[in-house]
């Protein structure tokens, strides 16, 4: 079986401190303290995901980060409806940025399609602002 991605709008995060901060509060937590994403779609796929796949955060209409799921688990809300909780790993690897259009929910993400993730040399660069990022990203700069 081949690993598979999913990719997701961090919405509401202006930035990947942005995310990990949330990532940081009780409300975005498991019980055994890893950050998780309630969403009300169980992916389909779940197996191909758990065999090393990542979320990828679009943040600013860029994809800018990645980090491993390591699982799904069940959450009933107040309302009574099973809903899936993407667990991750704590670790936010950033990526080489990608532009990507809005879109609802969740998507997978064929690893021929992720964008890659940064070097080592480059993970404490200045972050650039989202619009500036966007457009070198565009012509093909970054």
């Amino acid at each position: 079986m081949a690993k598979l991605h999913l990719i997701k709008l961090s919405v509401g995060s202006a930035s990947v401190e942005s995310l990990i901060e949330w990532h940081a509060t009780r409300r975005a937590q498991t019980q055994d303290g890893l950050p998780r994403h309630v969403t009300r779609m169980w992916p389909k796929r779940a197996e191909e995901v758990l065999e090393g796949g990542s979320i990828y955060w679009v943040i600013q209409g860029l994809v800018q980060c990645r980090q491993r799921v390591l699982r799904f688990d069940e959450v009933i809300g107040q309302d009574g409806i099973r809903r899936c909780a993407i667990v991750l790993d704590p670790q936010i690897t950033r990526t080489s940025l990608a532009r990507k259009r809005p879109f609802q929910g969740w998507r997978y993400l064929a690893p021929a399609d992720a964008p890659a993730d940064l070097p080592a040399s480059r993970r404490n660069d200045d972050t650039l602002p989202a619009d500036m990022s966007a457009a070198l990203s565009d012509i093909g700069v970054i």
